[in-house]
């Protein structure tokens, strides 16, 4: 599983010109599935992102979690994160889960966020055309891989 990790002042996700979801200050994720992912991968990215210290502390050093800061979590599928871009020009989704599994570990991980941190979690719609608004807060953007490949 792949994750792309946005430290944001607040983030929006519209299908059709109508708001999926929206989060204020907190975490914009663009999670990716892969073939091989299973509940531990899901696990892994999951307590990772709620865990990171990527949120300013008092004495302006990055110390604190989005829990901490009782901050929220904007989750958007994003298959492409698994695009190999190693030969040619075109990527290559070989390595991106079928639909139908994707679609249930990103479930679970929504759920899987929700239920063991209490947090407010907001998602897109999965294999909706979307856009994607968001002010990315110093920048800071974060990759996560579960095989731990980066």
């Amino acid at each position: 599983m792949r994750a792309v990790v946005q430290r944001v002042k607040r983030a929006e996700v519209r299908v059709e010109g109508r708001a999926a979801g929206k989060i204020e200050k907190g975490i914009l994720v663009l999670l990716g599935v892969g073939n091989d992912d299973g509940r531990k991968d899901m696990e892994y990215i999951a307590d990772k992102i709620a865990g990171l210290r990527i949120f300013e502390d008092n004495e302006g050093k990055m110390n604190l979690s989005v829990l901490d800061t009782q901050g929220e979590i904007l989750v958007v599928s994003q298959f492409t994160l698994y695009g190999d871009c190693r030969k040619g020009k075109r990527p290559s989704y070989s390595d991106a889960a079928r639909p139908e599994k994707a679609q249930d570990l990103y479930n679970k991980f929504v759920d899987f966020l929700k239920c063991k941190y209490n947090i407010k979690v907001e998602t897109g719609i999965f294999q909706a055309m979307m856009e994607v608004d968001f002010i990315n807060d110093g920048p800071v953007t974060l990759l996560l891989d579960s095989k731990k490949n980066f």
